[in-house]
């Protein structure tokens, strides 16, 4: 079926679905009607004859009349809003606005002359109220009183404008990227953890005057092995992976007895003979070790006040937090996929997942407080940031999507979109398109649920940082739904509500005083990256991607300020492995090219002597040092200070000298993704402790300050 007829258009454009958009080489694709069928389904519509389509409409209309008040309204602080109120014809009605602090703002009725319609064998009346534009930014409720008593809707007002946290003061910063769990010290367990990354801060903060960390995802992975290598493909985004725990650095670690820590002392060996063993970063082989080193310490209980602590994060938590726990308890005694567990099971709301988190009541309180440690150190790193003066401190990174049987899937089966997963179109890297195997959000299902699971999420990625990376933030906007079995090239365009996903981001982000870049890479639509600049948001420029409208590099006057500017990315090699040309050869042995091998190396030659030609003119790289990589990776940082960009990154694979990539997409297995440990020039593992000595780190310092050589501390003179 390819024709799109009336019925099934008009619920296309009810739910947001694409008929049709421009490819990355400029083409118009419409959508088949097969398409939007199916998506049709995963919101529960059933539209795949004119008829059925056209029930489909008359029972969303009716929907809209039964409910009194819309289940969620979000609005930009000082625009104001009207809402439409449906009460049974001729009932008297009272609208009011109950803010969160507890005040009560009166709404005002206005014209309306929509007839009165028959629902369910009664007549419902339409009223439209004016909610004013005076209310202040926060979560408050809508209530309508009538004679029969009082229904309430949501009411989120968003602030306009986020733009840079207060400890900034408007002014530049800049900081080191990295994949923390790349990041080993000789007092991590082989993994870099939450102690490695306070190190990490205390150096770059005092000795190279950075005023940030950008780390990965510390979402949660599955508890028992093998586990999820990627950090963007989690099973819960609300979660921390207790991964990144240091057992030593619990405060009830010093309560142990000499043979229990012992004990853990041997469990650390082990675990770092292991990882030096593998070459690799191998958490399958390191967490049941640390686990049970975390074990150990959970069972020596603590002091009253720790105890305090503890209740009061699982009272604030919640049922979210209980439901977690239970879940990872569940992985441990049935698998780590939920969908094969016996059918009982796969529901957290039913009889025998209650008795199960009865009867394993311990085990789910050990789960509970690993999220407790886990946070409570991500807040003493951010704390030590603090301490050296970093304006920002800790930004982490949030993923798009989640595991499509994990734990969100698990707790919240009904706000995910069955039979779909998020990917994205072909386009000139990868001309087959993406499927990432993510289960979308259902934007319908969000609204009646206020955005609760996305507030929760974002309220959570925000806790104990300075600020949030957001991962493909293009998909609040639209995200690319691929029925499964069919494959990415048969997907379409599904919107959700950007207004109240970007503004929920703006409210969370305006509360904590957090810094929030949204890394909007790839085919964006151009008025998007216009509206993330009006409401504060920064975006993402990766030097490589960045020309002008004749290909050529994008003049430094012409970048954004509202952006985190970097000259590589996380997808990409670092600098001295994409100028040796080191990302064709790799893609060229994995089988990924679509060009001949000397034909993809010429283009990347011309596309750096392009880049070559542009630091020299700007006098920031000497023409008789051209084929000194290093020099030439300096030159290019210097060109970002060049730019009006408010936020500079430099990745500290960079900084070491490090040529492997930690991603190569378009494969999983074929390619270490995601275990590559920090190593030097040769490829060699290093430790924090030889970063701090290193040589390349203090001459890149030096240029993201400006200085011709980097002090020893910001004191000096």
């Amino acid at each position: 079926m390819t024709d799109v007829f009336p019925g099934l258009a008009q619920l296309a454009d009810r739910f947001g679905i694409a008929q049709e958009f421009w490819d990355w080489k400029g083409r118009h694709v419409s959508i088949p009607a097969a398409t939007i069928i199916d998506v049709l389904r995963a919101f529960d519509v059933e539209a795949s004859t004119p008829e059925l389509a056209d029930l489909a409409l008359g029972e969303l209309d009716d929907r809209r009349w039964r409910r009194t008040l819309p289940a969620c309204t979000v609005v930009e602080e000082g625009s104001g809003v009207h809402i439409d109120v449906h009460v049974p014809a001729g009932t008297p009605l009272r609208v009011d606005v109950l803010l969160e602090s507890g005040e009560t703002r009166p709404a005002w009725q206005t014209e309306n002359h929509a007839p009165d319609r028959r629902v369910d064998g009664r007549m419902v009346g339409e009223a439209t109220f004016w909610l004013g534009a005076d209310l202040p930014t926060g979560y408050h409720l809508i209530r309508a009183t009538t004679t029969k008593g009082t229904q309430q809707g949501s009411l989120i007002v968003t602030p306009s404008f986020v733009g840079f946290p207060p400890a900034m003061r408007d002014q530049r910063v800049w900081g080191f990227g990295t994949q923390l769990y790349s990041v080993t010290s000789r007092e991590s367990w082989g993994i870099g953890d939450l102690g490695d990354l306070s190190d990490l801060i205390i150096w770059s903060g005092t000795r190279q005057f950075a005023g940030y960390v950008l780390i990965n995802p510390l979402h949660a992975a599955e508890p028992v092995p093998p586990l999820e290598p990627s950090p963007y493909l989690p099973a819960s985004r609300r979660f921390v992976n207790p991964l990144y725990i240091r057992p030593e650095a619990i405060a009830e670690f010093a309560s142990l007895r000499k043979a229990e820590r012992r004990e853990i002392r041997g469990l650390r060996k082990r675990a770092r003979s292991v990882a030096e063993a593998s070459g690799i970063i191998d958490r399958n082989s390191i967490w049941p070790l640390k686990l049970e080193a975390l074990r150990i310490v959970f069972r020596t209980g603590m002091r009253e006040a720790r105890r305090i602590a503890y209740d009061d994060f699982r009272r604030r938590e919640g049922a979210g937090l209980r439901n977690f726990a239970v879940w990872c308890v569940l992985c441990q005694e049935h698998g780590r996929h939920w969908d094969e567990w016996p059918a009982e099971l796969r529901r957290p709301s039913s009889p025998e997942v209650a008795r199960f988190a009865d009867d394993h009541a311990e085990d789910v309180d050990f789960f509970e407080w690993l999220q407790w440690i886990a946070q409570s150190q991500v807040a003493e790193a951010q704390a030590t940031s603090s301490q050296v003066g970093m304006p920002v401190g800790i930004v982490s990174d949030l993923a798009v999507g989640v595991h499509k049987f994990g734990a969100e899937t698990w707790m919240m089966p009904d706000v995910f979109a069955h039979g779909m997963s998020v990917g994205a179109p072909p386009d000139q890297y990868n001309q087959a398109g993406q499927d990432w195997v993510q289960p979308p959000w259902r934007p319908d299902k969000l609204e009646e649920l206020a955005y609760a699971p996305f507030r929760a999420m974002v309220s959570a990625a925000l806790r104990g940082v300075g600020g949030v990376r957001v991962d493909h933030i293009i998909g609040l906007f639209r995200l690319w739904w691929v029925p499964e079995g069919g494959g990415p090239t048969v997907g379409t365009y599904v919107r959700n509500n950007h207004e109240a996903m970007v503004g929920i981001l703006a409210l969370e982000a305006q509360r904590a005083e957090a810094l929030i870049v949204g890394e909007d890479l790839g085919t964006v639509e151009p008025w998007v990256r216009d509206y993330l600049a009006r409401r504060g948001i920064l975006g993402t420029s990766v030097l490589w991607f960045e020309s002008d409208e004749h290909g050529q590099p994008l003049a430094a006057d012409r970048w954004r300020e509202y952006c985190m500017a970097s000259v590589t990315t996380h997808d990409l090699p670092p600098t001295l492995g994409y100028l040796a040309g080191d990302h064709v050869r790799l893609r060229e042995s994995l089988g990924l090219l679509t060009e001949p091998l000397e034909a993809e190396l010429e283009h990347a030659r011309r596309e750096q002597a392009e880049w070559l030609g542009t630091l020299v003119d700007y006098g920031l790289l000497d023409e008789a040092k051209t084929d000194d990589q290093v020099e030439v990776l300096l030159a290019l940082h210097r060109y970002l200070l060049r730019t009006p960009s408010k936020v500079l990154l430099a990745n500290l694979t960079d900084a070491v000298g490090e040529r492997r990539a930690q991603n190569q997409p378009g494969t999983i297995d074929e390619y270490p993704n995601w275990r590559v440990p920090l190593g030097d020039g040769d490829g060699e593992r290093i430790q924090l402790e030889d970063v701090f000595r290193a040589d390349l780190p203090r001459r890149l310092a030096a240029v993201m300050n400006g200085f011709d050589e980097q002090p020893e501390s910001r004191w000096e003179g």
